[in-house]
């Protein structure tokens, strides 16, 4: 729905201010009044209004003049402003065109004349508007675009350059490294190559989600089973740095969505909980209705945490790379390929932090269909 628009009437005198809000009280716009130039600046920096019609002859303060303070503010130059006025002197009308008016209406009020110049300009400003949200959605998109290829190009480049020389000291025969650091080499080169994995397959996840290649088909689960399989599965993970994951979740509740979705969220959800607890740290993971319709799954940890200007930014692409409490690596691209798939699934994803004492990250789904 398109929002509200809003017109500001400023003149001093109370009947043309009354005639005014007649002729567009049956419009579906939002109406403010002002009688002198003071009281309608400060009603334009706190409203914002789309449009404003403005008298030209007031006392202490004139309509050009108000105009000119309106024009020299970059917040609110942009307004279209239409100066009402009884004299229809040439003068007067190049004045107000050449301090930004927009356009002029001469009293007394013809309504049709009004209406029409009224509606003109405002709808002149939604085009604007909108051209601008386009413009603006398009620049996001090129610039998420050049942060993917950054990611593509330094992250899985750092990757494979790992996995080569790992492969290198291991076939190297001059080296001939003994059988425990051969067994250190080979599980390097296998956290190197399942970080190489997960990468790869959140990129191309999330690249057939920007495309619209990535359809949800949604099935009831037995959440249990989900949360557990996907548990077990950074249960290596988690032993390296001796952090319990604790999982408590009924057996009788189930979700229905798209089972290969939720694996891919748990699995980014867990893997950075891991990332981000220090040695010896607990993680839990519960699941509870909300209500009939609505599972909440909750994934806590006693991390770092993240400080509060950050967490805004977490669901959105990002070329600064992130550290965990062992070094790991990470480009918080899972986080936003979680918020693209929850949504997917007709669900939300959220995050509560504290610096210092953790993190709590949680989905709701459906129930049912």
């Amino acid at each position: 729905m398109k929002r509200k628009q809003t017109i500001l009437f400023v003149d001093d005198n109370p009947k043309n201010l009354g005639i005014l809000g007649t002729v567009l009280a049956e419009s579906e716009h939002s109406l403010y009044f002002a009688k002198n130039g003071a009281l309608a600046l400060d009603i334009t920096k706190n409203k914002h209004p789309d449009l404003i019609l403005l008298d030209i002859m007031m006392p202490d303060m004139d309509g050009f003049e108000v105009c000119r303070r309106l024009k020299q503010d970059p917040l609110l130059a942009e307004i279209p402003i239409i100066f009402l006025t009884a004299k229809t002197e040439k003068d007067d009308v190049i004045t107000g065109l050449k301090l930004g008016a927009v356009d002029y209406v001469t009293k007394p009020f013809n309504k049709k004349e009004l209406l029409t110049r009224v509606n003109t300009h405002l709808e002149l400003r939604a085009a604007k508007e909108e051209l601008q949200e386009s413009l603006a959605e398009k620049e996001e998109a090129l610039a998420t675009k050049d942060k993917l290829f950054s990611i593509i190009g330094h992250d899985l480049g750092n990757i494979i350059y790992g996995l080569k020389g790992f492969a290198e000291l291991l076939t190297d025969e001059e080296i001939q490294p003994d059988v425990e650091e051969r067994k250190d080499y080979l599980q390097m080169l296998n956290r190197a190559a399942t970080d190489g994995y997960d990468l790869l397959t959140n990129l191309l996840n999330w690249s057939r989600s920007q495309t619209g290649r990535l359809q949800a088909n949604p099935t009831t689960l037995i959440l249990q089973d989900s949360i557990y399989q996907n548990v077990n599965l950074q249960q290596d993970k988690a032993q390296r740095k001796k952090i319990n994951i604790l999982a408590g979740v009924n057996k009788n509740i189930t979700v229905f969505t798209d089972e290969n979705m939720l694996d891919t969220v748990l699995r980014n959800l867990i893997s950075n909980a891991i990332k981000f607890t220090p040695k010896s740290g607990t993680i839990r993971i519960t699941a509870e209705p909300i209500d009939d319709n609505v599972v909440e799954i909750s994934i806590t940890d006693t991390g770092i945490g993240i400080k509060s200007e950050n967490i805004n930014q977490l669901f959105r692409v990002n070329i600064a790379n992130t550290y965990g409490t062992d070094g790991e690596k990470g480009n918080g691209l899972g986080l936003v390929l979680c918020k693209e798939l929850i949504e997917k699934c007709n669900g939300t994803i959220g995050v509560e932090s504290e610096v210092g004492e953790g993190s709590r990250f949680s989905i709701r789904i459906p129930i049912n269909a």
